[in-house]
């Protein structure tokens, strides 16, 4: 394998990324590579029993989410800055995450994407699906999948 130079992470910020980061950020400082730090932005959906919410209160709601994983996104690259590692985030808004993280691989020039996986089996991963999955079946480069702890983050 060449030269590790630039390394993503994508994290939905839940424990299982959180063990993905801290192996993101050990690889990034042992390569003296540049770490980004991806969240994609779910849509935000609709909260109410009858499915309307009017434009103004639906950009609210995105603004809030956007603003809250922009703080947490903040949060892990001042740890990755604090452990001396070079490090940039990108928040993209996207409905289909796997698509999205493969895209953000490219786009960045990326030689090794790091993402959390969940160890989901069975039922819950059928009807779950497996984000980590889908994008090492479409990423440009390698993928090194590590999985989370189990148990509430």
């Amino acid at each position: 394998m060449s030269r590790i130079r630039r390394i993503l992470h994508a994290t939905d910020f839940s424990r299982a990324s959180a063990a993905a980061f801290a192996k993101a950020v050990e690889l990034a400082e042992s390569n003296s590579a540049e770490l980004v730090v991806l969240h994609v932005l779910a849509p935000a959906w609709p909260l109410t029993g009858e499915g309307y919410v009017s434009p103004k209160i639906y950009q609210e709601i995105a603004a809030a989410g956007r603003a809250h994983s922009q703080k947490q996104l903040n949060a892990l690259l001042a740890r990755a800055k604090k452990a001396g590692v070079r490090a940039k985030g990108l928040l993209v808004d996207g409905s289909a995450p796997h698509e999205r993280i493969a895209r953000a691989a490219r786009s960045q020039q990326v030689d090794l994407l790091v993402i959390g996986t969940h160890g989901r089996t069975g039922l819950s991963k059928l009807f779950l699906g497996s984000v980590a999955g889908r994008v090492v079946s479409i990423a440009p480069c390698p993928v090194l999948t590590v999985r989370g702890k189990r148990g509430k983050a």
